[in-house]
């Protein structure tokens, strides 16, 4: 089981991140917008093992969310999955460049998802 952050602004998309994750033996912790994910990785002790990441949030981008994960030495350790609509090959190259570990399309098949998860907190 794994401590995950989802920072996701779509309530649909949320809640079914959130059942899969529940499912599949993860402890989920949710914000609505990269500001208030950032604020909880933070916080939680200990940290979460994962973050799973949309890209269009208000304010903050999930791209500048992770790449500001990733220049902070107490956090730059976390995986983050960047699941978003942006379908492009620059979106994917994008985000990896800014220090994602996986970019996946949204709509992710559950057991993809829940398969490359599993692949980063092992």
């Amino acid at each position: 089981m794994a401590r995950i952050v989802l920072i996701e602004d779509s309530p649909t998309d949320r809640a079914v991140f959130i059942q899969w994750l529940t499912k599949a033996g993860h402890e989920v912790f949710e914000a609505g917008n990269a500001e208030d994910g950032l604020k909880l990785v933070h916080e939680l002790d200990p940290r979460p093992q994962l973050v799973l990441m949309d890209v269009v949030l208000p304010g903050m981008s999930g791209f500048q969310a992770t790449r500001a994960l990733n220049r902070d030495e107490t956090t730059k350790g976390i995986p983050v999955i960047i699941v978003s609509t942006k379908a492009m090959e620059t979106d994917k190259a994008w985000g990896l460049r800014q220090g994602a570990s996986a970019y996946m399309v949204k709509p992710p098949r559950e057991d993809e998802l829940i398969a490359q998860i599993n692949e980063l907190v092992s």
